[in-house]
C-alpha cells in the first residue's frame, strides 16, 4: 500500500472524533514495530522522526527517512512519515527533499512574538512545497529543562497564533510532560475542550508516554487527535533487552535480544493504537 500522509489520517481521525497514534521511530526496529502493530490492529499509524532521533544517526536524515519509508510503503494499512520537533531549518527542508509531507517545526522556546514571525515563516515555505505543518504553543514538560511542566496554552493566544501563522496542527500544553517513565500524568481536558472551541485546526498532545488510558480516551473525546508517544515504546524496548540479556549473560548475538525487544514494542504499540482510536 502507498504510504499515507499525516495530513489525511488527522483529518481522517478528527472527523470521526478519533484519534491517530504517532510513534517516535529512532531505530529500524522501532518501524517494524510500530507498522506491525498496526497492521496487526487494522489501524493507521503515523511513524514520526524527531531532531533528536537524526542526530543520534550522525546527524543525516536521509538514511533513517529512507529506511523508515520503506517500512511505511510496505505495510497493508495506512502508514504515514512526519518529522517531529524540529527546530533546524537546515534539515527541515533536507527532510522534505527526501521525501516527508510532514513536519512539526518547534518554535516553543522563542517568545510568543518569534514564535509567530518564524512558524509563519516556515509554514508559508511548507506550504508552497506541499507540506502540512505542525506547530508547538505553550510549553510541554520535558527536554531537559527547556520547558515548564505548570504552563499552559491559553485558547485565546491559540486562536491568534493558528491565524497568524496558518498552521494546519497545533501541538499544546494541557497537562502532559516528555520522557515520562511512569504514567500518572493528569490532563486538562475542561481546557482541551476550550481549545478545540477556540481553533479550527486539529490539536495535538505531545509526551502522551505519560498519560494513562483513560486519560488519553477523555482527552480525545474532548478534542485532542494526533497523539504523540516516544517513551513508552523505549520502555518496552529497554526491559526486553534487560530481561534477555539478565537470561543469557553470554550472549552476544543482537538479534537474540533485538527480536523480544521489538516484539514488546510491538505489543506496548497495538494497545495504544487500540486506546487512541477509540
Amino acid at each position: 500500500m502507498p504510504a499515507a500522509t499525516t495530513a489525511e489520517l488527522v483529518l481522517a481521525a478528527r472527523a470521526s472524533g478519533r484519534g491517530v497514534a504517532a510513534f517516535n521511530v529512532i531505530t529500524l526496529e522501532h518501524a517494524e514495530a510500530i507498522t506491525a502493530a498496526a497492521e496487526q490492529t487494522g489501524l493507521p499509524v503515523i511513524l514520526q522522526i524527531s531532531e533528536n532521533a537524526v542526530k543520534f544517526h550522525g546527524g543525516r536524515a536521509e538514511p533513517v527517512i529512507a529506511a523508515t519509508a520503506l517500512v511505511a510503503r510496505s505495510a497493508s494499512v495506512p502508514v504515514a512519515l512526519h518529522l517531529d520537533h524540529i527546530q533546524d531549518e537546515e534539515l527541515l527542508r533536507a527532510g522534505i527533499a527526501a521525501g516527508v509531507t510532514s513536519v512539526m517545526f518547534d518554535a516553543s522556546t522563542l517568545r510568543y512574538e518569534e514564535n509567530v514571525r518564524a512558524t509563519g515563516r516556515i509554514t508559508a515555505w511548507a506550504h508552497d512545497n506541499g507540506v502540512w505543518v505542525e506547530a508547538e504553543l505553550g510549553e510541554v514538560g520535558g527536554k531537559d529543562g527547556a520547558h515548564a511542566p505548570g504552563v499552559r496554552t491559553d485558547p485565546d493566544q491559540a486562536a491568534a497564533f493558528t491565524a497568524a501563522t496558518g498552521v494546519d496542527a497545533l501541538a499544546v500544553a494541557v497537562g502532559s510532560s516528555h520522557a515520562m517513565t511512569e504514567r500518572t500524568a493528569g490532563l486538562d481536558h475542561e481546557l482541551i475542550a476550550r481549545l478545540r472551541g477556540a481553533v479550527d485546526v486539529p490539536l495535538v498532545l505531545h509526551g502522551s508516554s505519560g498519560v494513562p488510558d483513560n486519560e488519553l480516551r477523555l482527552a480525545v473525546a474532548a478534542g485532542m487527535t494526533k497523539i504523540n508517544i516516544g517513551t513508552a515504546l523505549n520502555i518496552a524496548f529497554t526491559g526486553a533487552v534487560r530481561d534477555h540479556l539478565g537470561a543469557h549473560p553470554s550472549a552476544v548475538d543482537p538479534r537474540r535480544y533485538l527480536r523480544p525487544a521489538r516484539d514488546a514494542m510491538s505489543a506496548t504499540a497495538a494497545h495504544l493504537l487500540r486506546v487512541v482510536s477509540g
